[in-house]
């Protein structure tokens, strides 16, 4: 049994999951390989691994909102789906998802065409499983990827952990990881770095692994944690995320380290907030987030959450102290600073393919262009 979103929803009605309405949701998934050449220019990140590592579960969950449950009835993937993540999401680019049984070999296989306008590679390990055949095919992927594009990023999610014990979970990351590395090393890929992340849809641990794969294809990113910086500084606040509203990938945050139950909870904050408007502040379009949308929580242990509209697809959630919180004029002006610092880097109002660089187009595939218009 296949589960696809494909039919309208009903105004203001919205997913259990996320809480976010239907149209809310990212567009509308493609499984013909023909696309117009705008589209075909946008960046890629590839998803690939073997038959039921729970590549489609991942998609599904993070971009589409299905409740992690729904995900035991999807369909093994038969051909490659491309998702254009665009239509409400602040980065602009497309999810590849390949079948588990795909033949680097087979001449109808193009490495040249899906590996050279890729930005990251993210290759799913199922650590419920055994693993032997997966690292082979993991070594056998990013090696044909990497002598085709050098530029990608390769990323492992070693997936299904909400399974295993904290001990176990760090041994097996360190196994695959020793595992990877020395292939590598053995076919004289030295250079091939690749990422490792433990990842489960039952949690959030999901949504921050993915949060890092954008992070990096983003150029934008030093500039975004230094402002991040000067406003926390001067704002007194302890931790600031800046996040892509529908996803809830935190594109940027500050230097300060993240803690997991921080970011849990600004993620649930920002569920909080579409869940309230969807059922009381619903615009005439059918929106549930606008320039206006702005919120405060205040916890049982001094701790306040503070959420603020910077773009249509951007939000800021802060963690800071009642005390902190006191001075809330001073916040707002430099939220204000902050906010027009964002649009100038992000040249809001232009178009997304204004953003990117045109004048190295290989480079410029490797990082995602920003859907930046403000409400």
């Amino acid at each position: 049994m296949s589960i696809e979103y494909e039919e309208p929803a009903l105004p203001g009605s919205y997913d259990v999951v996320g809480s976010f309405p239907k149209s809310f949701g990212y567009g509308v998934e493609e499984a013909d390989m023909e696309e117009s050449s705008t589209s075909a220019d946008k960046p890629r990140i590839l998803l690939m691994g073997l038959r039921r590592s729970g590549k489609s579960s991942i998609q599904k969950v993070v971009f589409h909102k299905m409740s992690p449950n729904e995900t035991l009835f999807l369909e093994s993937t038969n051909k490659i789906y491309k998702d254009d993540i665009s239509a409400t999401s602040f980065v602009n680019f497309q999810i590849w998802d390949f079948p588990g049984q795909v033949d680097f070999f087979d001449p109808s296989f193009d490495s040249e065409m899906i590996f050279n306008g890729a930005g990251a590679l993210i290759f799913v390990i199922d650590a419920q499983d055994d693993y032997v055949e997966a690292l082979g095919r993991l070594h056998l992927t990013v090696s044909r990827a990497y002598k085709v594009n050098p530029d990608i990023n390769f990323e492992v999610f070693i997936h299904k952990v909400d399974g295993l014990s904290d001990d176990h979970k760090i041994e097996t990351q360190r196994d695959i990881h020793q595992r990877a590395n020395d292939d590598l090393a053995d076919a004289s890929l030295e250079k091939l770095h690749l990422s490792f992340y433990l990842t489960s849809i039952y949690d959030h641990s999901i949504f921050e692994a993915f949060s890092k794969v954008v992070q990096k294809l983003l150029p934008q990113l030093p500039t975004l944690e230094n402002l991040l910086n000067i406003f926390i500084s001067h704002s007194g606040i302890e931790k600031a995320f800046l996040f892509d509203v529908v996803s809830k990938i935190y594109i940027a945050t500050d230097s300060s380290p993240v803690d997991m139950q921080s970011y849990e909870l600004c993620c649930d904050m920002i569920d909080v907030v579409i869940d309230v408007s969807c059922i009381y502040g619903l615009m005439e379009d059918g929106s549930a987030y606008d320039k206006e949308s702005m919120a405060i929580i205040k916890l049982n242990n001094t701790t306040v959450l503070y959420l603020k509209e910077v773009t249509k697809f951007l939000a800021l959630v802060c963690i800071l102290r009642e005390e902190s919180f006191e001075r809330k004029g001073l916040i707002e002006y430099n939220f204000h600073c902050f906010r027009k610092a964002i649009h100038e880097v992000f040249e809001v109002g232009s178009p997304p393919q204004d953003v990117r660089s045109s004048r190295n187009h290989r480079m410029g595939l490797k990082y995602a262009g920003m859907n930046g218009s403000a409400v």
